[in-house]
Order: C-alpha cells, then structure tokens, then sequence
C-alpha cells in the first residue's frame, strides 16, 4: 500500500492542559505564518471559516472516561481538499497523547489521493512536547548517541512498547562526524519528522553497539531501520531491519532521501492507533449559523452548509475503503511472510542446538581427561528434554528451586500451534538457566539478578541470551489497570499476603514480536522462595498487541 497519508503519533511527557495549550500555540503560528496567513481571529468550537474555501472545525470533551480536544483543517484546491487533523487525548492517569494527521481526499471517485509530506507543524510540535515512544525521545533532527547511551539504545531497541521505527545512522571512518551529521544525515532524514527515533552514532558508541548487536550490525556511513520488536540473539531477526549503504547516500542522495522514508511513512499509516486514540468519536461537524437576514436565506444558507459536510464525508469514506482493501491484500501477505519467517527460525535454532550440544560434548571429554575444571559439569540437553510444554509444566515439578504457579492452560494452547518444536526447546532452556541461577544464589556463587548472570555467568552454566531477559514491564503496562490485572499471579502466602503479586520480569519465547510467548516470573533467588513461574503463554496485551 502506498504511503499517502501522514500521520505522527507520540506521547507528551507535559500533562493534558499543558500540551492543549502549546498544540493549540504551535497551531496558531502555523496557520497565520506564511505561506497560509489566514484568520484565526474566530478560533472558538464548531466550523470556523478562516479563508474561502478554508474551514477549521474544532471540539472538545471532558468526562470522566477521559479528555480530547480535536482540530481539523479543510483546505480547497484543484482535485481535492487537503485535510489536517490534530488531536489530543488523555484517559485517567495515562499519558497524553497527540496524534497528527495530514491526508489529501480526491473529488474524483476514481482519482489517486495525492501523498502527503511531513508538515512544518510536525516540527514545530515535536519542538516543544518533549514528545516520546515508549522509552525514547522522538525529536525532529537526528539525536548524538554517545558511547555512554548506547545501552539505554538497546533497551530502547528492544522496547516491546516502541511503536516508531529507529533510524540509526553511522559515520564513514575517517570523515569528521560534525560535517557529515550536518551536510548528510540532517537533510536526508528530515522527511522522517514524527515518523521515527533518529539518531547518530559516534565512532566509539558505533563500536560498542555493535559489539552487543552482532547481527544487527551499522557501520561505516551506513544507516539501518530498526523496525519494532528487535531480537538481538536471533540472527534471522537481522534480516527484517534494513541497512542503506553509505554508497547509496553519497552516490544518489535523492533516491537515498526517498527510499529511506518508504518505510516509516508505510508504518506510520498502518500500524494501529492506540486505544486512547482509537476510542475518540468520529467528528460530527455542525453547521454553521446561516448569515442571511430572512429565515429562507438562512435555510438556504445552512442547507448549503449541510450538502458542503456530506459531500467531504464522502470524500473520506471513499478514502477509507481503499485503504481498508489495501491493508487486507498486505494482512494477508505479512501472515504467508511470517509463517516463512517463523519455519526458518526454528530450522536455525535447531542448527544451534545441535551445534551447542557438540560444544558440551567435547567439554565432557575435556573433563574426563582432566585438561579442564569448571563450577558446573556439563549437562546432555538432549537427555529426557521436554518435546511438548505438557511435559515442560511436569517436569518443572521436579526443579527444587524453580516453581510454577500459574494457570496450565495458556502454557498448553502453544502447544495447539504450528510454531511449539522451537518454542519448547527455547522455554526449556529458559527454565533451566533460571534453576542454575537459583542454585548459584543459593549456594553464594552469585550476587545480581537474572540478566546479568546470563550475561556473566561460569561456563558449564546454562544462560539465555541476555537481550531475551526484560527486568520489567514499561511505566505505560504498570499505570494501565487492565494491564497490570493480567501480569499479576498466583504466589505462596509467606511471598505476598495477598497471595497474588504483579511480574513485570519476563522472558521472550521465541522471535521478539507480538506473536512470540513470554514466560513472566518473580525472582525471589536471594530468599527461600525460589524462581516463580506466574506464567508461560501468549503474549499479554500492551500497546502494540
């Protein structure tokens, strides 16, 4: 589907009546700075009539479900009208949103709508918002990334709550950084106001990055899009961020420039609005009070005014079937993609499970021989490994210092799904770094938690990738009710007197998308409690699912 619309989506970090006001301040300047210049001098609710053929429709709510203040701008031209939407929205205690959309709607059934470019408005309130996805700062000009910020990159990278692609850009060895930030990356990524987290790398943050990302390399004056849902220990998962050579910038600038904003604005267009966004109405524009002096020409007036509503709302419903028929041709190709997706996947963890297991085999033999000592003896992963998670929930009953005390059921429905052979290896694994963890706890061989034993621990020891271990669920998860609600488990009375406590920490089962299993826990190594498994299933529900 083409990108024709434009569409900017961020959370403000100010409250609901701070960012209405500077949305409404940044609005004013744009529409009265040239090259628009019109009057806004009636800027109340309802229709306004700014300029012939202009209209600037505008409502507000407040109850006690949540807040939203709504501006719409029409403007008249050859073919069509152009049409500006910004909104504000807050529910409860969430954060507020703003979302800002441009689009063209044809007079002509059968016409194409014109694409729309990133509006100077785009700018002007990512400016001023302190505007934010998920964990990162979404800004107009590209960000420094120095080495020092790399790891909260990563983090950022690995966000399930991150909505905008990353678009990360590196310096050619030997150019000097300044220069090439301001005569290369700046103009060729300011289309991707709003529509992205742009950043550039330092040479030495470059080389820490990737050092940690080894299959989501970006080196040398290249630049890769970091779509949501990155998996850094899985090497297929490299494939889905695409890399743009520092060739091709150089070389074709203006090609460079519009290949690089494909992607976004695609995203931007499909990707669902958030729930807060989705749950305002529609607009119902009233008609304005008729301006002739007798009660016909008053009628005559509104009815005009009514035929005007009807005819734009058939315009935008015109827009929005091809739009609908567009995104069900994609829906339908992403599903046959990921399924593809998934089998090379899990014919790649096979080649690695095989290949790790030749790796113990032969520490064995190192053992036997006497040419090596190690903290933990090797252990034959393929011996009584679980093939079902059936079987993984049975013989967890036998770990000592890892229990299970969630619901059985959403850990068998994966085992109902085409993807369980990779998925059960995968949580099995899992299961089994987190008993030696516990056993290290225990026994005084270690001091940190989960994570970073993973990444540290002794060799012999089982360990996930450390980019599989979430330490906690993002702020938006734990100040949603509903949310929280559902990440909340079952535990022993002595662990919470309730006999329920929320796990925000959680592992990724599989690819680090939506689709892939999480299984969520209570780290409570340090005392007699264990590791506590609240729950092994499907995905829980956050922004993105």
């Amino acid at each position: 589907m083409d990108a024709r619309r434009y569409r900017m989506v961020v959370t403000s970090q100010a409250d609901y009546v701070r960012t209405g006001a500077l949305v409404d301040e940044q609005l004013r300047a744009w529409l009265t700075q040239p090259p628009k210049t019109y009057n806004i001098d009636a800027f109340v609710e309802g229709r306004n009539e700014i300029a012939h053929g202009v209209t600037l429709d505008h409502d507000s709510v407040t109850a006690a479900t949540g807040t939203y203040g709504r501006w719409r701008l029409r403007e008249t031209a050859p073919g069509g009208t152009w049409q500006t939407t910004v909104v504000t929205r807050q529910i409860t205690d969430e954060p507020t949103w703003v979302q800002l959309d441009v689009e063209h709607l044809p007079d002509d059934p059968d016409a194409i709508p014109v694409p729309a470019k990133t509006p100077r408005l785009a700018k002007s309130l990512l400016d001023v918002l302190d505007a934010r996805d998920g964990r990162a700062d979404v800004t107009a000009m590209p960000q420094v990334i120095e080495t020092e910020d790399v790891e909260s990159v990563i983090d950022e990278l690995c966000d399930a709550n991150r909505r905008l692609p990353v678009v990360m850009a590196s310096t050619p060895y030997g150019v000097d950084f300044d220069a090439w930030l301001e005569g290369t990356v700046d103009p060729l990524v300011r289309p991707l106001a709003g529509l992205a987290i742009l950043y550039i790398l330092t040479p030495s943050a470059e080389s820490t990055l990737n050092r940690a990302l080894e299959y989501h390399r970006v080196y040398n004056g290249g630049i890769r899009t970091y779509l949501p849902g990155v998996d850094p220990a899985w090497p297929a998962d490299g494939q889905r961020h695409r890399v743009m050579s520092k060739r091709m910038i150089t070389e074709r600038p203006q090609q460079a420039r519009r290949i690089l904003a494909q992607l976004p604005q695609g995203l931007a267009t499909r990707l669902p609005l958030p729930d807060a966004l989705d749950s305002v109405p529609v607009m119902r524009t009233r008609a304005r009070d008729g301006m002739g002096n007798s009660d016909l020409e008053r009628l005559r007036d509104e009815n005009d005014v009514l035929l005007e509503i009807l005819e734009e709302a058939g315009r935008e419903q015109r827009v929005r079937a091809d739009e609908i028929r567009d995104l069900k041709h994609e829906l339908r190709q992403t599903e046959l993609n990921e399924t593809q997706l998934v089998v090379d996947y899990d014919e790649q963890y096979k080649e690695f499970h095989k290949a790790r297991a030749q790796v113990r085999e032969l520490q064995k033999r190192l053992l036997e021989l006497g040419a090596a000592e190690q903290a933990y003896a090797p252990v034959d992963l393929s011996a009584n490994a679980p093939t079902s998670f059936a079987e993984i929930l049975d013989q967890v009953k036998a770990m000592p210092r890892v229990h299970f005390t969630g619901r059985h059921k959403y850990a068998l429905e994966l085992d109902d799904q085409a993807y369980g052979s990779s998925w059960v290896r995968m949580a099995w694994d899992a299961l089994l770094a987190l008993q030696d963890f516990a056993d290290a706890v225990a026994t005084g061989k270690a001091n940190c938690d989960f994570k970073q034993w993973c990444a540290d621990a002794p060799e012999g020891a089982h360990v996930i990738s450390p980019r599989k271990v979430v330490r906690d669920e993002s702020k938006t998860v734990k100040t949603n009710g509903a949310w929280r609600k559902t990440r909340t488990f079952p535990v022993p009375d002595g662990v919470h007197s309730d006999g329920r406590l929320f796990m925000g920490a959680h592992l990724r089962i599989g690819g680090g998308n939506t689709v892939a299993p999480r299984l969520h826990y209570y780290d409570g190594a340090c005392t007699d409690h264990g590791i506590l498994i609240g729950y092994i299933g499907p995905h829980l529900t956050n922004t993105l699912t």
